[in-house]
Order: C-alpha cells, then structure tokens, then sequence
C-alpha cells in the first residue's frame, strides 16, 4: 500500500469539481482529509492523506493536475526554519502526530514532514516563531 499526504489546491473555477468522489470511483484510493478550507466559487485547498496502489496514486495525481488543480507533497509546504529554531520544545508538547520531537542526546527539535498533518499547532505555539506552514 502507498500513502502519501498532498495539499490540493482549488481555484475558483474548479471548486465544484466533485475531486474526492473521482480519487475514489476511478483510482480506487482511499482518503483521510486532515484539513480543508473550500468555499464556494472561490480558491481553496485540502490536505489529504491518500492511500493505494503506486500507480493509482500516480495516475491521480496526474488527473487532478489536468483538471487545473495544483498538487504538491504537505512537505513542501511545512518547514522548519533551523536557522529561527532554539530548540525550546514547546512546539513537541502540541504536535498531535510526533512529526516534532526532541532530542535529549543532541538537545535538538527535529521536524518529520512525512508525519506531519499541517494542523499548524506549532506555528501559534513556537515562540520563535521557526515552523512556517503555508497551506494557502
């Protein structure tokens, strides 16, 4: 089984696409939406979790970008600045998927994109402000 997590970006053109009913009907993918924000006749994006066969996934993501939509992985738009970053931990206490931890031997944060849900609990909750996330 492959899993990935993408952000699906919406303009207001394609909106009332029924997008998830095609990942579904026609690749056979299973989904989890970890975060949406749709409105009507307006830009949009969802966070998914899409899961099944390499070559379904393949051959969906390539139907959603002729439809007119733009895909990319959730890490691309999820990153930790290393350079804003003190290591603090705050941000480890509110990330409800471990994709932050903290390093007791090197005394370090590390962020996982592959775990992360962009919630963007870290962003509100880092003090130095060091996690940018960038769903829309």
């Amino acid at each position: 089984m492959y899993s990935r997590k993408v952000v699906v970006r919406y303009t207001a053109e394609t909106v009332e696409q029924p997008v998830i009913y095609e990942l579904v009907k026609r690749f056979d993918l299973v989904f989890n939406i970890l975060k949406a924000r749709i409105f009507p006749r307006r830009e949009g994006m969802i966070v998914l979790d899409l899961s099944g066969t390499k070559e379904h996934f393949d051959a969906a993501i390539i139907y959603l970008k002729e439809m007119g939509l733009k895909v990319e992985p959730l890490s691309k738009s999820v990153r930790q600045n290393r350079d804003r970053c003190v290591s603090c931990g705050a941000c480890t206490a509110f990330c409800p998927t471990g994709a932050l931890s903290f390093d007791r031997s090197t005394m370090q944060v590390y962020f996982d994109a592959e775990k992360c849900n962009g919630c963007e609990l870290c962003v509100s909750c880092c003090p130095a402000r060091a996690m940018e996330v960038n769903l829309l």
